[in-house]
């Protein structure tokens, strides 16, 4: 159910195709909140358009459709990102390699945290760097407020790392 509001949320910065949102969801979404592969894309966005939440504004060659999301379409996603839903469901994979690290061997673990630290290191700079040069260049903060997250992640994600493998070394 969250592609749909992941669409929705990608078309209310602007119309566009299928083919578009998926290179979105390539670029600013799949590594840090959601994956959808363009056979997911396509099927769902004829469904926001069956559904009144989104319509197609042009017709291309080759049949690319470019979509816009609707009056109806805004107030549906307003009215998700507003529900305040108790037990959200998480899929990280990432996380749930975390969890079966006491599936490897010591040395294993070790080198996997020791990646993570490093990963997790390299990932944080790169977003606070982005993060500053999109702050300087005036854009509004709000927009910025997904990125913040993504950064603390990682610099958290760091932290623990370096905790995880103090404790580990000092079995």
């Amino acid at each position: 159910m969250s592609l749909r509001y992941a669409l929705l949320g990608l078309l209310a910065e602007e119309p566009a195709s299928g083919y578009d949102l998926a290179r979105k969801f390539e670029r600013n979404l799949r590594r840090y909140a959601w994956h959808a592969q363009h056979s997911q894309i396509y099927p769902e966005l004829n469904r926001l358009a069956a559904d009144g939440l989104a319509a197609v504004v042009e017709e291309g060659p080759r049949g690319r459709r470019t979509y816009a999301i609707t009056d109806t379409g805004r107030a549906e996603l307003r009215r998700w990102v507003l529900d305040p839903n108790d037990d959200p469901v998480v899929r990280n994979e990432h996380t749930l390699r975390l969890f079966l690290l006491s599936t490897l061997d010591v040395e294993d673990a070790r080198k996997m945290l020791r990646h993570q630290a490093e990963g997790s290191r390299l990932e944080y700079e790169r977003l606070r760097a982005a993060i500053d040069a999109a702050g300087a260049s005036g854009r509004a903060p709000v927009e910025l407020f997904a990125s913040e997250l993504g950064a603390r992640y990682f610099q958290v994600l760091h932290e623990w790392a370096l905790w995880a493998l103090d404790h580990l070394d000092s079995e």
